[in-house]
């Protein structure tokens, strides 16, 4: 086994104007300082070049030896709104544009040739960075036809995955090239949004080596989705793990829907850690057995908390929860060393 990394910080959500919040350096000062080891970094041209790390391996070392000067690692690099745009429903052509730069705005063929280079940079940059895993999303050409009404025409969401899987093969060979695992965010709003939808994209992409989970148990509980049982399937692919709690409280006027409501008034809503329900010692308990090789990473959304109180708050959480696994078995003191012909006379094999 291994001891979980961490912790580390999504840098997405703190990002601003103003110091701390306005630069790379800046935020590795803050992060730093709160007892964070590693940054989650989005390839927003704010804080990062991703084309010119895809390029130049001195940039990618000047970006680490700045990090490393803070005492800080990149856990992986984030092209969320990037794979969010590999597959965008027409319906929501207008509300994601806004992800994409101006000169492929409006224009959805274009805007995907831009946000597939985007990934194939970034698998350049995080081979060149020395990173093994990535994260995302999928994209979605099903998500307005999750529930069956009107009934679905027969072939509707195979056809949707065939094609989201010749989309990804391409880009899911680029970071096999590059040794590196793509880890997606399972997220409602993604074609990937629980095990179901995962194992059918896993069937279109022939079994990738590559294709794996971002692991985040909010997501989980808002679908009402067994968090704990899904790590025990999935173990295998969980490659990357964003640390986010959340809650689920219905009531009789809604549920798993919400009602339409705003954040602070759904039934079921992302909390900083420790004011959720999410049991973290079970998790941080199974991701250690099954032996996760990655960074334990705080992504911060609260409807409620101020981001730096959760922020602050979060590198304790997490830092309690990792488990230094054992260097050897508890009951060792009890052991003796016994020869082969003294085990077959336990076993009744000497005779």
């Amino acid at each position: 086994m291994q001891t979980i990394r961490g912790p580390a910080i999504f840098l997405a959500q703190f990002m601003g104007e103003e110091q701390p919040f306005d630069s790379l350096e800046h935020l590795a000062v803050w992060a730093s300082g709160l007892g964070y080891k590693a940054v989650q970094l989005p390839t927003d041209p704010r804080l990062f070049d991703l084309a010119l790390a895809a390029g130049s391996q001195q940039y990618c070392d000047d970006i680490a030896g700045m990090l490393a000067g803070h005492g800080l690692q990149i856990s992986e690099l984030s092209t969320h709104l990037q794979g969010q745009l590999i597959a965008v429903h027409p319906a929501y052509d207008a509300l994601f544009d806004g992800f994409a730069p101006v000169h492929v705005r409006g224009n959805p063929a274009a805007r995907r040739v831009w946000a597939t280079e985007q990934l194939m940079f970034a698998a350049e940059a995080s081979r060149r960075l020395d990173l093994r895993a990535h994260v995302t999303f999928s994209g979605a050409l099903a998500w307005p036809y999750l529930y069956p009404w009107p009934q679905r025409p027969a072939g509707l969401v195979e056809t949707a995955f065939a094609e989201l899987g010749r989309r990804w093969r391409p880009i899911l060979d680029a970071f096999d090239a590059a040794g590196v695992d793509v880890c997606y965010e399972l997220h409602p709003g993604e074609d990937l949004h629980d095990g179901v939808t995962f194992d059918r994209f896993l069937q279109e992409v022939d079994g990738h080596a590559r294709a794996n989970i971002l692991y985040d148990p909010s997501h989980f509980v808002l679908q009402q989705l067994d968090y704990l049982a899904f790590i025990d399937i999935y173990h295998a692919r969980i490659k990357a793990f964003h640390v986010k709690d959340a809650e689920f409280r219905p009531t009789g006027r809604q549920g798993v829907y919400g009602g339409f409501s705003d954040w602070r008034d759904r039934a079921g809503r992302f909390r900083s850690l420790g004011d959720g329900q999410i049991d973290f010692k079970a998790i941080f308990s199974k991701l250690t057995q099954y032996d996760y090789p990655g960074w334990a990473v705080l992504e911060w959304e609260c409807c409620l908390k101020h981001p730096q109180d959760g922020a602050a708050e979060g590198a304790e959480f997490i830092r309690k929860h990792i488990i230094r696994v054992a260097q050897h078995a508890f009951d060792d003191f009890a052991g003796s060393t016994v020869r082969q012909e003294q085990i077959n006379q336990l076993l009744g094999l000497a005779r």
